[in-house]
C-alpha cells in the first residue's frame, strides 16, 4: 500500500514536461540562450551561454566581452528568418525550455559546436559531445578561460 500511495504522490506532484508544444516565428535575441518568438521567452534547453555581462580572457591574457558576443553570434546566425522552439519543460521563471530549429539546423547544438555556450550537464546530456569538439579545438570561449556560466551567476549573487 506504501508504494501505490508513493507512486500517486510522485505522480501527482512530479514535474511533468510540457506537452508537445511548438512556438515558430522571427525570433529576437535576448541573450546567448534566450530567444522571443511572438512575445515568448524561449530558454534553450541543454545548454548554457555567458552571461551578458561576463567577461572572458583570451589565451593571452585580454579580458573580451565573451558574453555579449555569444549573443551577437546567435542573433547573427538567425537573421530575420524563421525559428521553430518545440518544448521541452517550462523553468521557474515561466520561459518555455525548448530545442530551437531553423533551416533544420539545432541552435542549441550549433551554439555549443561554435564554443559560444557549454552543454548544461544539470539538466540534459544532449550536447556533451558537441561541448567536447569544441574545447578540442579552442573555438571562441574555449580558446582561454572562462567561468562556467552557473559558477559566474553564482559569484555575481554574492556565494
Amino acid at each position: 500500500m506504501r508504494f501505490v500511495l508513493a507512486l500517486l504522490f510522485v505522480s501527482i506532484f512530479a514535474t511533468t514536461p510540457v506537452a508537445a508544444t511548438t512556438v515558430t516565428g522571427i525570433a529576437s535575441v535576448v541573450d546567448g540562450d534566450t530567444l522571443e518568438i511572438r512575445g515568448q521567452r524561449v530558454r534553450l534547453h541543454g545548454i548554457d551561454a555567458p552571461e551578458s555581462r561576463q567577461l572572458c580572457m583570451t589565451a593571452g591574457g585580454q579580458r573580451w566581452r565573451c558574453g555579449q558576443q555569444a549573443a551577437f553570434a546567435l542573433a547573427d546566425r538567425i537573421g530575420r528568418r524563421q525559428v521553430s522552439c518545440t518544448a521541452r519543460d517550462t523553468d521557474r521563471y515561466g520561459r518555455m525550455i525548448a530545442v530551437c530549429h531553423q533551416d533544420g539546423v539545432d541552435l542549441n547544438g550549433w551554439l555549443v559546436r561554435e564554443g559560444w555556450a557549454v552543454a548544461y550537464r544539470r539538466y540534459s546530456r544532449d550536447y556533451i559531445r558537441a561541448e567536447t569538439d569544441a574545447r578540442a579545438v579552442g573555438r571562441n570561449i574555449w580558446s582561454g578561460r572562462f567561468d562556467m556560466p552557473w559558477d559566474w551567476r553564482r559569484a555575481q549573487r554574492g556565494g
